[in-house]
C-alpha cells in the first residue's frame, strides 16, 4: 500500500537540510510505529521518496513524500502518532492512501507555489510594482534568460516557466507570489525570476534579503496542474 504524507516545515527547522530531513523522518516514523515497508537485499532500507527537495532556509506549507507500508492504521491515527514525535518546525498535516492510477511524489512533480517577500531590515524599492510586472511580464511575448549551472549555461524563457506571477502589497511593502515550474526536467527557481525582476528595474537584488515560503507542490492529471495534496484518499 502506498502512503503519501504531507507536512509542513517552520522555524528553526527552515535551516535543516533534505538530506537531514529525510533521516529525521525515517526515523520518526519508526518511533510512531507505523508499518513501513523495506527494500530486500542485505542492506534493507525504508521505501520513502520525497516529492520536490526545498533548500535551506525556506520554510512550507506543502511537503510531500510517499511510502510503502505492510498495513495502516487510519488516517486520523495515522496523524496523531506521527505528530507526537514530531520536533517544533514540523508538522504532518495528510496521510492519504494513493490509487493505483496516481503517480508517485517524485516523477509527478510539475510545479511549486511560494511566497517571497523583502526582510524587514532591507529597504524595498518604492516604485509602482503592478505597471513594472506588466512591463517586465504580461506584456512580452517571451523573457530570455541565461541559466547558469556548473557544468553549461541555459537559455530559458520565463513566459514558459512562470505560470503565475502577481504582486501585492502589504503595509506598504511588496510580497511576490509564483507558481513556477519544478521538477527534473524544467525546475525554475523562484529567487531567479526575482533576480531577473530587479535587475529589469535597475534596482539591486541581495538573495539574503528575500524569505522564501512554499505554499504547496503540483503535479499533473489529466493535463491539468493538482496539488499532490489532492490526490489519494483518506484512509477511515
Amino acid at each position: 500500500m502506498r502512503i503519501r504524507i504531507k507536512f509542513r516545515k517552520y522555524g528553526a527547522m527552515k535551516f535543516i537540510g533534505h538530506l537531514d530531513i529525510m533521516r529525521y523522518f525515517q526515523k520518526s516514523i519508526r518511533r510512531a510505529g507505523i508499518d513501513i515497508a523495506y527494500s530486500e537485499g542485505f542492506h534493507p532500507h525504508p521505501l520513502i521518496s520525497f516529492a520536490a527537495p526545498l533548500g535551506v532556509g525556506i520554510t512550507s506549507d506543502g511537503e510531500y513524500f510517499d511510502i510503502v507500508v505492510n498495513s495502516s492504521d487510519t488516517s486520523k491515527h495515522s496523524l496523531e502518532v506521527l505528530n507526537e514525535v514530531m520536533a517544533e518546525g514540523v508538522e504532518v498535516v495528510s496521510y492519504k492512501r494513493l490509487l493505483d492510477s496516481d503517480a508517485k511524489a517524485m516523477t509527478a512533480v510539475a510545479a511549486a507555489d511560494y511566497k517571497l517577500w523583502i526582510r524587514e531590515n532591507y529597504e524595498a524599492p518604492q516604485i509602482d510594482y503592478e505597471a513594472a510586472l506588466f512591463q517586465f511580464f504580461r506584456k512580452p511575448e517571451e523573457i530570455l534568460i541565461t541559466k547558469k549551472t556548473k557544468k553549461s549555461e541555459k537559455v530559458m524563457d520565463l513566459k514558459k516557466l512562470v505560470f503565475h506571477f502577481q504582486i501585492e502589497m502589504e503595509q506598504g511593502r511588496p510580497v511576490f507570489y509564483l507558481k513556477v515550474s519544478t521538477g527534473s526536467t524544467d525546475n525554475l527557481k523562484p529567487e531567479l525570476v526575482l533576480s531577473t525582476f530587479f535587475e529589469w528595474l535597475g534596482q539591486d537584488f541581495h538573495p539574503l534579503s528575500i524569505q522564501n515560503h512554499r505554499i504547496d507542490v503540483y503535479g499533473k492529471k489529466d493535463g491539468a496542474l493538482v496539488s499532490l495534496g489532492e490526490m489519494g484518499e483518506i484512509i477511515e
